[in-house]
Order: structure tokens, then sequence, then C-alpha cells
């Protein structure tokens, strides 16, 4: 893996501006496009659980009684977001640090994603 600047990988885990940055002027900085990699895998992981939250949710509102307990499920979606902001600050130092360590829950996955 060819070690570039850590600011091409930094910027990978700006949301969409700096995921095309990376991915149409940085293909060749492998490490830049490991860094993209996981910060799209961590979207993708928190934007999962936002959806399967809403899906159960509308689900359960559905039976009564059931509503109070699909509001109260809202605190798992809570504790991935503050798991994501944690995540992303991981990343965020394993770009300045210049590695390439998969982040914790979703890293080995979003390694296998295919943006080359």
């Amino acid at each position: 893996m060819s070690q570039g600047s850590s600011v091409p990988a930094v910027i990978a885990y700006l949301p969409i501006l700096g995921w095309l940055y990376v991915y149409l002027f940085q293909r060749k900085n492998s490490l830049a496009l490991f860094h993209l990699r996981q910060s799209i895998g961590l979207f993708l992981f928190l934007l999962g659980v936002f959806v399967g939250w809403v899906v159960l949710a509308y689900v359960l509102a559905l039976v009564p009684y059931m509503a109070v307990i699909s509001v109260s499920l809202f605190a798992i979606v809570i504790a991935a977001y503050i798991f994501g902001v944690v995540a992303w600050v991981m990343g965020i130092l394993n770009a300045l640090k210049q590695t390439s360590t998969p982040l914790p829950f979703f890293g080995r996955w979003a390694t296998r994603l295919p943006i080359t």
C-alpha cells in the first residue's frame, strides 16, 4: 500500500464533498481510498441503523400500546450515533497517523466495498 499524504485520507471523512474529492482526484492514493471505504462504511452503518429503527417503529406503532416501545427503541439509534462519532474520530486519527486500521464493528466489511 503506497503511503501518500495523510491530507486526502482525512478529507475522505468529510461526507459527500470529501468523498467526491478522494474518488475523483485521489484514486491512485491507496491510503485515501482505504479511508474513503471506511467513511462510506460508517455512513452506511448509521443509515442502516436509522432505517431499521424507522421500519421497526412503524410496524410496532400499528399494534396498540407498542408505540411506546418503538419510541424507546430510539435510544439504540442515539447509542449508534454516539458510536459513530467515536468511530469517525478514530478514523480521522488513523488517517493522520497514516495507518490502515479498520474501524471497529464494521471496518472489515467496509474494506470490501467495491470502490476502486
